[in-house]
């Protein structure tokens, strides 16, 4: 029994949703998404709820009921309110620099990393350390955080690199020297 696929779902104010066949159309202030979900999954829309329901008891259907209901979710919740992350340097000369729709990253390499912003993202760097990840796609807006995460990973010894906020990075302690 699956206890997210369960869940009924409550339409927020400002946001409409549309179902035609099992493509599902959110349209909120943040903006619009767009998805297409499995035969095996009856989605149903009645007085502002939402609902989720398996066609039959097999396996595949049963594993798809619960993230069917979290993504409808994810897109309800994204063209209301959006998504955001936010990411953080740690190391001497660490730092991110945002230009229009390209965003420049010092890690410790010879050569900056540029990377180009995609559709539907807004990337703000507060300060040169921090780094704010908007969008109203969790999907789009958790790929390009961890993409720069990727850029220069924390590593355990200093704990220098690009961590997430609020990220404990486990650290370990060096060589012994010989007496």
């Amino acid at each position: 029994m699956s206890r997210i696929g369960n869940k009924v779902l409550t339409i927020p104010e400002g946001v409409t949703v549309t179902l035609e066949n099992n493509t599902l159309t959110v349209k909120g202030p943040k903006g619009e998404l767009k998805d297409t979900f499995s035969d095996l999954i009856k989605i149903e829309i009645k007085d502002n709820l939402i609902t989720c329901k398996r066609i039959n008891e097999t396996k595949e259907a049963k594993s798809l009921h619960g993230i069917t209901n979290s993504l409808i979710n994810n897109m309800l919740i994204g063209v209301k309110d959006g998504y955001e992350k936010k990411l953080e340097t740690v190391g001497v000369g660490y730092r991110f620099n945002v230009s229009g729709k390209t965003l420049t990253v010092n890690a410790g390499y010879s050569n900056p990393v540029i990377v180009e912003v995609p559709e539907g993202i807004e990337v703000d760097a507060p300060s040169a350390t921090e780094l704010v990840i908007k969008g109203f796609d969790k999907q789009k807006v958790t790929e390009f955080a961890a993409n720069i995460r990727e850029i220069r990973k924390p590593e355990p010894y200093k704990g220098k690199g690009i961590r997430y906020h609020g990220e404990h990075v486990r650290r370990k302690e060096g060589k012994k020297a010989a007496k």
